[in-house]
């Protein structure tokens, strides 16, 4: 699909919901993917869904990645993204079949990079990641997965196996009509780094980290 600037720019006005805009192969140091792109028209946001090989429509194995700009790109050891979006991308290459959906507008939960970093200085003083946002007076998790759930309709996709330890991933994608057929759980090892971090995701935001309790040497 190709237009020009102008044109995109009077057809955004008009538009809403979500659009396939392109679709271009990408090499990948994991494997070949398709990037299927579209733009949100209700948001402004551009996404990407990473593909690859023959989905079909049933029990696709599926990850919905928020972004994390200091997670994914400068390898920040506060959270566990950056290791996530290489486990996931991983996985589908091994699974012979997949999907990563990859959420801009998601960055610090859906508070945006730089209240994410305040909030991560609040933390470096003793607040969780939970208190540092109320304390910004901002959403503890302001993320959307309707877009999600509208890229998985536009690429046929029925069910999922979803790539997740976050139950409201589950519960949204139910809500916008796509069945999740199994969690299927993404477990990193933590660091001394990210253990607090971690510890607040499963105590105050119901995450699924079973792991957790072999770690008990940090404080």
């Amino acid at each position: 699909m190709t237009e020009n600037i102008g044109v995109l720019g009077k057809q955004t006005a008009r538009r809403s919901g979500t659009e396939r805009v392109v679709n271009a192969p990408l090499p990948t140091v994991y494997g070949k993917f398709q990037a299927v792109g579209y733009l949100d028209h209700d948001r402004g946001d551009e996404q990407v869904a990473l593909v690859y090989g023959d989905i079909g429509t049933d029990r696709v194995l599926t990850r919905l990645h928020s972004e994390c700009l200091t997670g994914d790109a400068f390898g920040s050891q506060h959270c566990e993204c950056g290791d996530q979006l290489a486990s996931a991308l991983r996985a589908v290459v091994a699974e012979g079949s997949g999907i990563v959906v990859y959420l801009r507008g998601h960055e610090g939960r859906g508070i945006g990079l730089l209240a994410k970093l305040r909030a991560m200085a609040l933390q470096a003083e003793g607040l969780d990641t939970v208190e540092a946002n109320l304390a910004l007076g901002l959403p503890v998790d302001a993320r959307d997965y309707g877009v999600a759930a509208e890229i998985l309709h536009d690429l046929g996709v029925r069910s999922v196996r979803l790539m997740s330890n976050n139950p409201r991933k589950r519960e949204a994608l139910v809500r916008h009509g796509i069945e999740v057929a199994e969690t299927v759980p993404l477990l990193i090892e933590p660091c001394e780094n990210n253990i607090t971090y971690l510890r607040t995701k499963r105590e105050r935001l119901d995450h699924n980290l079973p792991h957790l309790d072999a770690v008990a040497h940090w404080s």
